[in-house]
């Protein structure tokens, strides 16, 4: 009698190449590994499939990703400005529902009985792959087993020596974890768990320190069609494409390190290191450019949405009806997002220098200067000051008139 099957998300580092012989031994389960490139610098998926094949799997199935996830996942993250905590751009939490897209696609292909995850019982990705799951294909059952069995990550490399298990880490000399994608990369345990100390610079692979950076700025231009770039420098170029080459760019100029203390879902706060270089630059692009071709009332609203757009991606609830309904608004305050803006980059910031729309701007110099050619009438500001201010004076003299006075 065969055995049920259970689609692993693996990424090919420790946690799941253990997880495979570990779910073998104590779950009895044949196991199919799962790996998506999204960005994350693999550059032979061949050998992440034949990896998964050494550690146990009865099957290995790796996917190219990397433009859809671009496509479906960054680009309307980049419409709505999405920044958790209003400082991350959601790098691991955007790319868990496309891994969870493909898990179930691949448990219905191989007739799993459901899904897994390397995901610990402390962390946020949890619960993405778990609801994501339930959103997706309520009727599978998901596995965690990193979370059942409780091994730290210094017991784990143990496991995988003492099993001959290929993972990349064979000392306990590393003990960061790190997890990327096209969108940036994050690192976490060691020292950095103390929010004190500086994170070493062997912590950073994307970005340079701003103290090396050049001494000469570097100036982009980044074109926006509908809130989304399409072209970088004048060349046009695919979003994933697009992306890559700006990280590198921004990356040298020491642009997108983030240190912060963040909340996560599950209640306790982390200390957490975050490098993007693309990802900073092209939100604070975007976002330039939707004050000078957004009408004021839209503009304000869709800023007061976009934290709750970014925390609703952070807490997993990407395949929810809120997100869907939102992105439907973001769409449509993104229709006349158009234009050209100028980036530098410099020592660690990317500081927009100048925006231009030839269609859809809505800055009028000839309303706004000051100069000869001035068209605003400024006879009308007496009313309109007047009418504005009209509710206070009554209050004010009702005030008055009661001795309170200010």
């Amino acid at each position: 009698m065969s055995k049920p099957r259970v689609v692993l998300a693996y990424s090919g580092g420790l946690d799941t190449s253990v997880a495979i012989e570990w779910m073998k031994e104590h779950k009895d389960v044949d196991v199919v590994a799962c790996a998506v490139d999204v960005g994350q610098g693999v550059d032979d998926l061949d050998e992440i499939k034949q990896r998964g094949l050494d550690c146990g799997a009865v099957e290995s199935v790796v996917v190219d990703a990397k433009a859809e996830f671009a496509d479906e996942f960054i680009a309307p993250a980049l419409k709505a400005n999405a920044m958790y905590m209003g400082k991350y751009p959601l790098v691991s939490a955007l790319s868990r529902p496309l891994i969870v897209k493909h898990l179930v696609r691949v448990a219905r292909e191989t007739g799993a009985a459901g899904v897994a995850h390397g995901c610990t019982g402390k962390g946020n990705d949890q619960v993405r792959f778990e609801v994501g799951t339930m959103c997706l294909a309520p009727d599978l059952d998901t596995m965690a087993p990193i979370r059942e069995w409780g091994l730290t990550r210094d017991a784990s490399i143990d496991y995988a020596n003492e099993r001959g298990i290929p993972i990349p880490i064979k000392s306990k000399e590393s003990p960061y974890s790190i997890d990327e994608n096209a969108w940036g990369r994050t690192a976490e345990c060691g020292i950095l768990e103390d929010p004190w100390a500086q994170p070493p610079s062997d912590v950073f692979e994307r970005t340079v320190d701003a103290t090396d950076a050049p001494d000469t700025p570097e100036e982009v231009v980044i074109a926006f069609r509908n809130g989304l770039p399409v072209s970088l420098d004048g060349q046009a170029m695919p979003l994933a494409e697009l992306v890559a080459t700006l990280d590198a760019r921004a990356g040298a100029h020491g642009v997108g390190r983030i240190d912060m203390i963040e909340d996560r879902l599950v209640g306790i706060k982390s200390r957490e290191i975050y490098e993007c270089p693309a990802a900073i630059t092209l939100i604070t692009a975007h976002r330039d450019l939707e004050d000078l071709c957004l009408e004021q009332e839209l503009a304000e609203h869709k800023r007061a949405e976009e934290g709750r757009y970014a925390q609703l991606i952070y807490n997993g609830l990407w395949w929810g009806p809120l997100k869907k309904a939102l992105d439907a608004f973001i769409d449509e305050a993104n229709r006349y997002v158009n234009g050209e803006v100028r980036v530098q980059l410099y020592k660690g910031s990317a500081t927009v220098v100048g925006r231009r729309s030839a269609d859809s701007g809505l800055y009028s110099l000839e309303m706004a200067t000051y100069d000869e050619g001035d068209q605003f009438d400024q006879t009308l500001a007496e009313g309109f000051v007047k009418l504005w201010g009209l509710p206070l004076k009554t209050w004010a003299a009702r005030t008055k008139a009661h001795g309170e006075g200010l």
